[in-house]
């Protein structure tokens, strides 16, 4: 089926609708004039735009094509992963978020330099640039390479206008046009979801009907309880090592940190986490319910020839259900690329802001305010240019194409265990932390690899859970989806060192984040933990004495090298040493500090202009 007039233009007003939110910021307000207004929104943000901002990241094109091709193939087991979702952001609101926004830091990186030194939180930035350099432009070119593959969509026409938009407004408006756009996205992807559930269950004679056949063929799993971590899916594998990957991708990462700390109070960042738990699982329901129509009216209409790769059967089920209904293929295609453009404008701005932050400041103190935020726009727009030549670059690799989507996720795992080996382990030296880092991304590439080559066991040639990928068995339209779909024969049993690659691709970010604290912390007592006198005790997350209160005293004593309550510590002498006597290496906004009110239990000072800060040099 071809897309008709009406279709084009519901997809050609999305465009120019985002376009025109990053237009707006970018003439309104302080017109994204410092640093501080482009890269975090003048921390001024409220708990219900960044909550669906951070929806809008997670829910991307291809978790839309994945999950429910996921749940046609296999049933409902993949449900289960919504148990993850509860610790998996009660977590990152009690423990991460109090540490980074009481730190008032900008790149999550710069913890790592304020917990352990200047060459770790290099390490950190370097790694996480190469992760979602590689990642951004397989996730503008996959979705758009299977709608060209199903509907005859031109692929380069896609590719570069959602490239170009996604750029312009990201580089215009900033981080305030990248969370309103991500707002207005994901109403555009629910009304694209729910229009496909209704029009297709109404096509099947109705949603009882849908479960009652579904039952009937085996697709509504019950719990699974082996704990075998071989298995691909189990209950424990998707709601204990989906805690790991929410914690990879909500507790750690760049892309959604930076949108807490735009929030306008602590509060308000931890009330965005609250509020995306019930949203997640609305959107899981969704993903899932769409999966169960197909199935039910694949068995009255068969969607696809045989050859077609599963990422398509959405696609081929949306634009053969909604044949009769001009328009709704378009708000479906609307519904997929805004999915796109939230994940890549997120990629841009994050990668922004760490390029900034990391790399260029620290070298640069004396930058003023206004050529610092000119460079970060330009950084921007690079990176918008640099992902269309990644799109370009996966157009071209063929069967490596798996490989690269699996090294998204093959970082999140280690990165997250950085971050709590910094929280938790108070022992942790510097050097811990660098070979800890380099442990668990050599384990991370092994393993994950290994699994790809060996293409056996458990994970089935899965890429790593915190990324989104479907394999590319000789089928270049293969695309990124939350969940990889195994073949369907039985893989020969796994033995020897297989069955080491055959671990459940769900237990990667837990595997490889263990790794890093085992010989992050070994390595940090062989050569001598960190002493108290040089530990910053807002580096440690405020709920450690909590989970040690049980311990004896003399052996907590040790644990925390001597450190107390980090959140009753006032400061510390290490902190403004680093930063060459600014705390966090942030200057304060002009020299006029009348205006200022500390926040009570904020841990910061909040100034009634508007912020602008300056990161000094630093040293090893």
């Amino acid at each position: 089926m071809e897309f008709t007039a009406i279709d084009y233009s519901i997809f050609a007003l999305l465009l120019v609708l985002s376009s025109a939110i990053g237009l707006f910021y970018a003439l309104t307000g302080d017109r994204q004039r410092t640093v501080q207004e482009f890269l975090l929104a003048n921390r001024d943000m409220g708990c219900l735009p960044v909550a669906l901002s951070l929806l809008a990241s997670f829910q991307s094109a291809v978790a839309i094509l994945g999950v429910p091709a996921e749940i046609f193939r296999f049933g409902t087991e993949y449900w289960f992963l919504g148990c993850s979702y509860f610790l998996g952001l009660l977590i990152p609101a009690h423990i991460f978020i109090p540490v980074f926004y009481r730190l008032r830091i900008t790149s999550t990186y710069e913890y790592l330099e304020l917990r352990f030194n200047k060459t770790v939180r290099v390490f950190g930035t370097v790694t996480f640039i190469f992760q979602m350099v590689i990642y951004m432009g397989v996730v503008l070119y996959a979705p758009a390479l299977a709608l060209n593959a199903v509907t005859g969509f031109d692929l380069w026409s896609a590719v570069l206008t959602m490239g170009l938009v996604c750029t312009l407004y990201t580089t215009l408006g900033g981080l305030k046009a990248v969370i309103w756009t991500d707002v207005f996205q994901t109403l555009v992807m629910l009304a694209g979801q729910v229009a496909v559930i209704v029009v297709g269950a109404w096509r099947v004679g109705g949603m009882a009907r849908v479960w009652r056949v579904a039952e009937q063929q085996g697709k509504i799993a019950g719990i699974d309880l082996d704990p075998n971590p071989l298995e691909r899916h189990t209950f424990w594998s998707l709601a204990v090592g989906g805690i790991f990957m929410m914690l990879s991708l909500y507790g750690v990462n760049q892309a959604q940190v930076q949108r807490y700390l735009s929030a306008r109070s602590e509060r308000e960042a931890k009330l965005s986490c609250y509020a995306v738990f019930p949203c997640q699982q609305i959107v899981l329901c969704l993903s899932c319910l769409t999966g169960l129509v197909m199935f039910v009216y694949n068995q009255e209409h068969p969607l696809a020839p045989t050859h077609s790769s599963s990422d398509q059967l959405v696609l081929f089920f949306v634009m053969d259900v909604l044949r009769d209904l001009p328009g709704l293929p378009g708000l479906f295609v609307a519904c997929l690329f805004s999915g796109s453009l939230s994940t890549i404008s997120s990629a841009f701005n994050s990668l922004a802001t760490v390029t900034m932050e990391d790399l260029v400041r620290p070298h640069f103190p004396e930058l003023s305010e206004s050529r610092a935020t000119l460079i970060s726009k330009l950084l921007a727009l690079g990176y918008g240019l640099l992902c269309l030549g990644m799109a370009y670059v996966s157009s071209m690799l063929g069967p490596v194409l798996q490989a690269a989507i699996s090294i998204f996720g093959m970082v999140g795992g280690p990165l997250l265990g950085l971050f709590c080996l910094g929280m938790f382990f108070p022992c942790a030296n510097p050097t811990g932390a660098a070979v800890g880092l380099l442990a668990g991304l050599v384990m991370a590439f092994w393993v994950g690899i290994g699994s790809i080559l060996q293409g056996t066991g458990g994970a089935k040639g899965v890429p790593p859970a915190n990324s989104t990928a479907l394999p590319t068995v000789g089928n270049l339209s293969t695309v990124l989806a939350t969940t990889l779909l195994p073949p369907t024969s039985a893989p020969p049993s796994p033995t020897g060192l297989q069955r080491f690659y055959s671990l459940s691709y769900m237990w990667y970010s837990a595997h490889n984040s263990t790794t890093v604290i085992l010989v992050g912390v070994l390595v940090s007592l062989l050569t001598g933990p960190t002493p108290a006198a040089a530990l910053d005790p807002r580096t440690i997350s405020p709920v450690l004495p909590w989970l040690l209160c049980c311990l004896p005293p003399k052996i907590r004593q040790w644990f925390c090298c001597g450190v107390g309550d980090p959140a009753q510590a006032p400061g510390h002498a290490d902190a403004t040493e680093k930063s060459n006597g600014v705390p966090n290496g942030l200057v304060p906004p002009g020299p006029n500090r009348q205006g200022e009110e500390e926040e009570e239990g904020q841990g910061y000072i909040r100034s009634a202009g508007a912020p602008s800060y300056t990161l000094q040099e630093t040293s090893f």
